[in-house]
């Protein structure tokens, strides 16, 4: 397979993962007149929607400009990249149950959620280490560009966002709010780490 392949391939995943992501917002069931009310208690839906389409948009930025910087790709990398995307198809699922447990309201609940968004993360970021590890032993996969670029302050990137999500799913045991802000920290690290590759790469 060819890099523009499953550069193509990849960017259809995505753009079918955000797709499905929308598709969690439904008509809510309502009483004439009271549209405004169901509505607003629709909240955790728009959150959860908002913080997953970030999420999953910055993904896809790093995706796109990691790939691009790459020279040729072999066997190994493209089933790397097949289990990576495979993790992120894996992000719908936890948004609905944080998006439904915070309708509920039952602490047990959003707890669970909070730790299965927590652990999806977790593994997505685990496999961004395993890409970072593989291309590292393989410079013949890089451009003139990628192997001239300074990547000794990125390799670690992956391993700080492991670290928060593992926080996230601690701090989750015993206080929601606390695991709620390492989660977010987590997510927004991924776009500071793409922005620090933006720049690596030029």
């Amino acid at each position: 397979m060819t890099k523009d392949r499953l550069l193509a391939f990849s960017d259809g995943v995505f753009a079918i993962l955000i797709t499905i992501l929308v598709l969690e917002f439904t008509v809510p069931q309502f009483q004439s007149g009271h549209l405004l009310i169901a509505m607003v208690h629709q909240w955790p839906i728009l959150i959860a929607y908002i913080v997953s389409y970030f999420y999953v948009g910055t993904l896809w930025l790093f995706h796109h400009d990691y790939f691009n910087a790459l020279e040729s790709i072999d066997r190994n990398l493209n089933l790397i990249n097949l289990l990576m995307l495979f993790t992120i198809t894996l992000i719908n699922y936890p948004m609905a149950l944080v998006a439904d447990t915070l309708s509920r309201g039952n602490l047990n609940d959003i707890r669970v959620a909070f730790i299965t968004y927590d652990f999806v993360a977790l593994i997505i970021s685990f496999m961004f280490y395993v890409l970072y590890s593989y291309i590292g032993k393989h410079h013949e996969l890089k451009s003139k560009e990628m192997q001239d670029a300074a990547f000794a302050k990125n390799k670690y990137d992956p391993i700080i966002s492991v670290s928060l999500y593992i926080l996230a799913i601690i701090s989750s045991l015993f206080s929601i709010p606390i695991g709620a802000i390492f989660l977010l920290a987590g997510i927004g690290f991924h776009f500071v780490a793409y922005l620090r590759l933006s720049n690596v790469l030029g």
